[in-house]
């Protein structure tokens, strides 16, 4: 598997010598010394990568660094390193959503299993962002009528329910679904209903405005 490994470790050695072994694996790694240095330089997560963090550092401990990372909208899953046994703070950094932890020296089989793991989990997560950016996209498209059918539609109303309740016909009513259909790039209903939730536009209440 390809991709971007970022090292974080304040330890040359440790650096260089992780380094080396990602690379015979096939990845291609950045190593930073500090923790300020990466979030100065806050990797690209559009593209397949994993971040390697030093649980304690001189200038900022691995959690500091992983939360600023969550709150800066980094999706870049991260696995903990760490040169002492501390079980409690790498519980917490787990439930507070880092991929790993490991204690030093991790054996490559554990920690190239690891970052592949988070890889894929990682490549699921930017394609479910893409669709959703695809489908904001083209809800946005959608002249108001048109929204106010597609909302409809996907909360189950029939063309006869949705022509009265929005004060037209179902002529009417049938030429806008086709148009939301066409827009929103799909083929049927449940494909229309599975784009609506990923939006979170079944989460909302609908307008139900007057005219044709």
């Amino acid at each position: 598997m390809s991709g971007t490994i970022h090292i974080v470790d304040d330890d040359a050695s440790f650096r260089s010598a992780l380094e080396r072994r990602l690379k015979r694996a096939g990845y291609s790694v950045t190593t930073y010394p500090s923790a300020q240095l990466l979030l100065d330089h806050l990797p690209d997560d559009s593209e397949p990568a994993c971040i390697l963090l030093d649980l304690r550092m001189p200038d900022l401990s691995g959690v500091e660094v992983h939360a600023r990372l969550l709150e800066r909208g980094s999706t870049l899953p991260v696995i903990f390193l760490t040169g002492y046994a501390d079980v409690r703070t790498g519980v917490r950094a787990i439930k507070a959503g880092a991929e790993d932890f490991f204690a030093k020296p991790v054996s490559s089989e554990q920690l190239l299993g690891a970052i592949e793991r988070a890889m894929v989990r990682h490549g699921a997560l930017r394609e479910l962002r893409s669709a959703q950016d695809a489908g904001r996209v083209h809800l946005a498209s959608l002249t108001p009528r048109e929204r106010q059918v597609f909302e409809l539609v996907v909360r189950g109303k029939i063309n006869k329910q949705i022509a009265l309740q929005l004060g037209t016909t179902e002529r009417t009513i049938k030429a806008h679904r086709h148009k939301v259909m066409e827009k929103m790039g799909v083929q049927s209903l449940a494909e229309l209903v599975s784009m609506a939730e990923r939006l979170g536009v079944l989460g909302r209440v609908s307008g139900d405005g007057k005219g044709t």
